[in-house]
């Protein structure tokens, strides 16, 4: 593997806890459903979505349109389910089917931002919402060079880390039977990658001068505090803190204050550059909290419904973060990022530089269905704490810096402090 890497049109992965930077992005505002409750709660929800409002009995609008679509529908699934049961050759899955069925169901609503989960595909949204999940603790990168996966970052007190596996690693066979990743493709390689606490990740990387050096790892997967918080000190300028924050999950709030007082304190920075580019957004409760521990007391969010009433805010309770701060957004950024930065710059505590946000103003709720899985779906619109919602325009930056042509291949966690030119225009509101 004599050739010199030089990271392309590479995408960060999720995969044993790393780096998200896909747009697809919601708020998270989901209910957490015991058991033993779940039934009761989901029919009382089902009530009161058909009730509308009507007493004695009556059958309201709604009831009435959802009894004449779900008529119709079975008549029509009745019909085909009858020709492929009498006339298909091949075999067919009723789970699969009833999974596509509802898949096809919620992408055929028009709601962009909705989603079907299956039973397996809920509990893993679940616990990346909770910031837990089992791996063995290393951020990787698609390498699009080599078709092989690169370890960006490996996790503290991680079974990675304790292996001996080491940054810039690159991940070239997986499995027992060593299959290399070139032929096994991305996905392909990455389902040998995952699985479950206290089974076995096997796989062999290369590495060193011109990585002709390879190392087999057997590393047995643990749970894992996700990591999506990174920071360090700005090697152009000591004084002055980067903390990248890649989405907003329940452990974000704990991992930013801790990056807050490590970069404050031990290592001298008295300002903060803040980035927020390719953070696709995360849960609500994560973002509320960190946006009251930066601004003084007042609101965060203002959350209205389909008719424009607003029905809740949430607000906060005075801690105020007193430090000169920037906070740096692409394209990419979206929902709760988007909701920090127009916070942020509503209060006034940081300068907004980079490019024009994604534009997700709408809240998404997710709930369990009775036997297994859940649907996401777009019920509120939110708003910042003063200024208007954003939702399909975006959030133009106070100072708008497209990043170098010459980085535009690069991957943005690839990328130096002193290369990025969109980090040093931020470096730059700060005067001298």
């Amino acid at each position: 593997m004599a050739k010199k890497i030089s990271i392309g049109a590479a995408v960060a992965i999720t995969l044993l806890g790393c780096l998200v930077t896909f747009q697809g992005t919601y708020i998270a505002l989901y209910n957490r459903y015991e058991k033993k409750y779940a039934a009761d709660s989901i029919q009382a929800v089902t009530n009161a979505l058909y009730q509308n409002g009507t007493s004695g009995g009556e059958a309201s609008g709604v009831q009435l349109e959802a009894d004449d679509f779900l008529n119709r529908a079975m008549n029509r699934l009745a019909e085909v389910d009858y020709l492929y049961r009498n006339y298909y050759i091949g075999e067919m899955d009723d789970e699969h089917l009833l999974d596509m069925i509802l898949e096809g169901y919620v992408a055929g609503t028009g709601d962009d931002y909705a989603a079907y989960y299956n039973a397996e595909d809920f509990q893993s949204f679940m616990t990346d919402m909770e910031g837990e999940m089992a791996g063995i603790g290393i951020n990787v990168i698609y390498n699009t060079d080599y078709n092989v996966i690169e370890v960006l970052n490996v996790m503290p007190d991680s079974p990675a880390l304790e292996a001996g596996v080491e940054i810039g690693d690159l991940i070239i066979y997986v499995g027992e039977e060593k299959e290399p990743v070139e032929v096994l493709g991305y996905n392909g390689a990455v389902a040998k990658l995952q699985g479950v606490a206290g089974t076995e990740a096997v796989f062999t990387v290369a590495r060193g001068e011109n990585y002709q050096e390879t190392v087999d790892f057997r590393i047995t997967r643990a749970k894992i505090t996700e990591q999506t918080v990174m920071s360090h000190v700005y090697e152009p300028d000591p004084t002055i803190g980067v903390i990248k924050i890649t989405a907003f999950d329940s452990k974000t709030p704990e991992q930013f204050v801790a990056a807050v007082e490590d970069l404050t304190g031990p290592k001298g920075c008295d300002k903060l550059i803040i980035d927020l580019r390719y953070n696709p957004g995360g849960e609500l409760s994560s973002i509320v909290t960190v946006l009251d521990y930066l601004v003084p007391e007042g609101p965060i969010i203002r959350i209205f419904d389909a008719d424009g009433n607003q029905v809740d805010e949430y607000k906060s309770e005075g801690t105020e973060l007193n430090i000169p701060m920037a906070v740096v957004v692409n394209g990419s950024t979206a929902s709760a990022a988007e909701l920090f930065t127009s916070t942020v710059r509503d209060y006034d505590k940081a300068t907004i530089v980079g490019t024009t946000t994604y534009g997700k103003g709408c809240m998404q709720t997710t709930v369990p269905l009775t036997e297994g899985g859940a649907i996401s779906v777009t019920y509120r619109m939110y708003s910042p704490p003063f200024s208007d919602n954003y939702h399909g325009i975006g959030i133009i930056p106070d100072v708008e810096v497209e990043l170098d042509e010459a980085l535009a291949d690069k991957n943005i966690y690839k990328i130096t402090d002193w290369e990025d030119n969109q980090l040093a225009a931020a470096a730059g509101t700060f005067g001298n």
